[in-house]
């Protein structure tokens, strides 16, 4: 009886860590299908410089591996779709994804599948070894010394690299807006400045008069975190407010410098799960964030400080969107 298995990701470089995972992952049915995200794909979730192999080579050598008995391209930021066609037995990644985080893992198991993450084995990553290849060392961080002109520098890479993802954002939040839909913005840290600040935009008077519009920005305050992490945890303070405020047709924005938090990653699964649109806002290294959203801009930087500022130009970005839209 024919046991199928699948896995996805880039595989933009092929390295040891990907040949062990997929040996590993092959062992666990007798037919082991891997989906690779398209080149428009990667570009979304890992930046414009990305891939570095074409769609069609990375398939090639995907399919020469002896583990390996399909390989299909996906279009999409997520294979929720093609989770959906291909309805394998079993559902695998890599351990840094939580079952929890792993986009298809609620429809394999409520059709009687297994969900796996796991354990990755020595410390590969095709990101690392770009980096090494260009002579820089794997925090990436920028060496200029005038602050103004690393300023200018993020600012016009946003423009040449992100505006595709800043304009289809802006176009997904119009049409929820007009269709009567809610907008919930959430963050941790200075992202969670970055999300109230961008709901009280949106509820008030940005440039123009207008109508107040429903966006909320998730609580963070000492006493809702406090309350959640006591009768849940920590990780469930976004989830747990999105579970009871969310609709079907509502866009949900996660916001995270790293693309790592768990309780954003944890509330962006919930919202998928609730039906909504999900965007994510995000750093140049937040593939993870990146790879669950349905559109996610990222922003070309890895300083906290120049991310959260283009968060909050892209806020601006946004407002200006729907302020344009509504007073037509």
């Amino acid at each position: 009886m024919e046991k199928i298995v699948f896995t996805n990701g880039c595989f933009d470089i092929i390295h040891p860590g990907h040949i062990d995972f997929l040996e590993r992952a092959s062992k666990m049915g007798t037919r082991l299908v891997v989906g690779i995200n398209s080149d428009a794909s990667v570009r979304s979730i890992k930046g414009p410089d990305r891939p570095l192999i074409p769609q069609a080579e990375r398939a090639r050598v995907l399919k020469a591996l002896r583990s390996v008995d399909d390989v299909i391209i996906f279009e999409e930021s997520t294979p929720e779709r093609l989770i959906k066609e291909v309805n394998p037995d079993v559902l695998v990644k890599g351990g840094d994804w939580a079952v929890d985080q792993i986009v298809g893992a609620d429809f394999v198991i409520s059709n009687g599948g297994e969900v796996r993450s796991l354990p990755l084995h020595g410390n590969y990553s095709s990101t690392s070894i770009i980096e090494r290849s260009k002579g820089r060392s794997e925090d990436g961080q920028s060496k200029q010394n005038d602050l103004f002109d690393e300023h200018i520098s993020v600012f016009q890479a946003l423009k040449t690299q992100c505006l595709p993802e800043m304009e289809k954002a802006a176009e997904v939040l119009v049409e929820c807006l007009r269709s009567g839909g809610k907008l919930l913005i959430f963050g941790n840290g200075g992202s969670a400045a970055d999300a109230q600040h961008i709901a009280a935009e949106l509820v008030g008077r940005y440039e123009k008069e207008r109508l107040s519009l429903p966006a909320i920005a998730l609580t963070t305050d000492t006493s809702a975190l406090t309350a959640i992490a006591n009768d849940y945890s920590f990780e469930a303070v976004f989830s747990r407010q999105i579970e009871g405020l969310a609709s079907a047709g509502d866009v949900a924005i996660g916001i995270s410098t790293s693309g790592n938090s768990p309780s954003i990653l944890a509330g962006i699964m919930k919202a998928r799960e609730k039906g909504c649109v999900t965007i994510g806002l995000t750093g140049a290294r937040g593939k993870k964030l990146a790879g669950i959203c349905d559109h996610a801009v990222m922003v070309p930087s890895e300083r906290t400080a120049r991310i959260q500022e283009a968060h909050i130009f892209i806020g601006h970005y946004l407002c200006g969107a729907v302020d344009s839209s509504f007073s037509k």
